[in-house]
């Protein structure tokens, strides 16, 4: 049930970021909810090889070479994904930075009490 429930979190996340940031664009709640679920696969598959092979230069960045992968994850996955754009490298980057935030904060109000 808690899966679940992070998942709505997210697609919700993913819904409110057009309306910050114009840079992305999701067209329905069903995009988004196919798009909060390709994000999570890709982010539980794809990211931690990639967080891997880009561990020197994440070193040498100070971590801040993460927030490069995060939007290259996240323009990756508009590729794929009918009914989510993202516009340009640096959008993406924005972007996955502000739906991060988003689904964090959405998860500290939701989950809390789903712990107890």
């Amino acid at each position: 049930m808690r899966l679940v429930l992070t998942w709505f979190i997210n697609a919700a996340a993913l819904f409110a970021v057009p309306y910050l940031m114009h840079s992305v664009d999701v067209t329905s709640i069903g995009a988004a909810l196919i798009a909060a679920l390709v994000l999570g696969l890709v982010n539980t598959l794809i990211r931690p090889l990639l967080l891997l092979l880009t561990l020197p230069v994440t070193v040498l960045s100070l971590g801040l070479f993460i927030f490069l992968v995060n939007g290259f994850l996240f323009w990756l996955v508009s590729q794929f994904v009918s009914g989510f754009h993202v516009t340009g490298f640096w959008g993406a980057v924005g972007g996955a930075l502000l739906y991060s935030v988003i689904s964090w904060a959405l998860s500290t109000l939701l989950l809390k009490d789903a712990d107890d």
